[in-house]
């Protein structure tokens, strides 16, 4: 999300909209373009996973660690409401992705009720409830109400959705804050593939403004629903998928949905010679059939799939053996080898750029001094796509002004 908001990172070229060319800073060589920067910067990072600090503190540069805190948010919290210095004041925007493990479909959907902590641990019985991995979305409401930003985003998984009325809690919760000072928009599904992602994710992302920093009229059409689009923070669709896209949705705007082959093409195999040690390291998982996750090949022509964070060492297949279903004939023909997603690859379907790196050595103080491959499946799944976000941060940028008071 941080990249994101801040934008200046190399995409690929078939991600950007028809009606986008302004976001292209300079190309990058003929298939890869570096996408403007925006009026963000990032004033305050967190996560409670040690990599997650060294991984982000050596992309933007945070050798000190004056900008990330390795620590659980509810601590910070109360350090903040007890002695305050934690959290920075004016402050713009918001944004957190509270643990998803506990609303996906494809977890135990524990929602509220998780049986973990805070710290990601198995809580006892008489933890206090609001400290369980499930309500931490509470927490992110009470750095929003310490922070008074303008506006805030959360984001979590579509599984969330049909959890009961789990979506109306979190969104009535979050527009309580600060005494009923937020109006927060009907949260919305975004597909990650109509935005030039390769990717097949969907989230759900709740946007909230403060009432108070809002034009008069721009605060009554809020609170009335649904804004209209020339005031909507989501940001218009750009892509369509490809097994959808009719000739006539070009017409309108539309391009067909970023490929894996075309973020794929020039990447070496992981046995041939590489200054990218992302490239070279890949889950050594053999294939267990089709009874457990992970166990598919990938589709060149189509997007890649969701990048999970539990993922045990089931990632998806680059390629699989012809006896074990694989399609792609040629590269097996070829000699290539049967092997999942490498770290590289999995990076580039979320649309991180090349150079965060995500394993070898490090050199950040108080950190771990290596980043596995497992711990780097885990880190590049748990995000949000950078260029989803981007396409966010560049829709914030054109309503700003139409929005909030000067």
């Amino acid at each position: 999300m941080d990249i994101g908001l801040e934008g200046g990172f190399p995409v690929h070229r078939n991600a950007i909209g028809k009606h986008h060319e302004n976001w292209v800073f300079a190309p990058a060589n003929d298939d890869w373009v570096r996408v403007q920067p925006t009026s963000f910067s990032t004033v305050f990072a967190n996560d409670i996973i040690p990599e997650a600090r060294t991984v982000w503190s050596d992309y933007f540069k945070d050798t000190k660690g004056e900008r990330f805190h390795l620590r659980s948010i509810i601590d910070l919290v109360k350090e903040h409401r007890s002695q305050g210095g934690v959290f920075p004041t004016d402050v713009d925007v918001v944004t957190g992705g509270f643990p998803c493990q506990d609303f996906s479909v494809a977890g135990l959907r524990k929602g509220f009720n998780s049986h973990k902590s805070h710290t990601g641990k198995i809580r006892e019985e008489d933890e206090a409830s609001a400290e369980n991995r499930g309500l931490l979305y509470y927490w992110m409401r009470e750095v929003i109400d310490i922070t008074r930003p303008k506006m805030f985003i959360a984001e979590n998984v579509k599984g969330l959705v049909s959890l009961g009325d789990t979506k109306d809690v979190i969104q009535r919760d979050f527009a309580s804050t600060g005494g009923d000072g937020y109006v927060v928009l009907p949260p919305r599904v975004l597909h990650a593939a109509e935005y030039g992602v390769p990717q097949r994710r969907e989230r759900v992302f709740f946007i909230g403004f403060r009432k108070s920093a809002l034009k008069k009229n721009v605060l009554d059409k809020f609170l009335a629903g649904d804004p209209p689009e020339e005031l909507s923070p989501f940001p218009p669709q750009t892509h369509v998928f490809m097994q959808n896209f009719q000739p006539s949705m070009s017409m309108n705007g539309f391009l067909p949905n970023v490929t894996i082959a075309d973020i794929f093409k020039d990447l070496r195999e992981p046995t041939e010679e590489s200054r990218d040690l992302a490239q070279q390291v890949y889950s050594k998982a053999k294939w267990m059939g089709r009874h457990c996750q992970g166990q598919t090949e990938i589709k060149l022509d189509s997007v890649g799939p969701t990048i999970r964070s539990e993922h045990h060492g089931n990632i998806e297949f680059r390629r699989l053996l012809a006896e074990h279903g694989g399609a792609l004939k040629k590269e097996l023909s070829r000699g290539l080898e049967e092997r999942r997603l490498t770290v590289r690859e999995c990076a580039r379907i979320q649309t991180f750029p090349d150079d965060m790196r995500f394993v070898g050595k490090f050199e950040i103080p108080g950190g771990p001094k290596s980043v596995s491959a497992s711990m780097a499946y885990k880190l590049i799944g748990n995000a949000v796509p950078p260029f989803l976000a981007y396409n966010l941060a560049r829709r914030l940028d054109d309503i700003w002004d139409s929005v909030f008071k000067s």
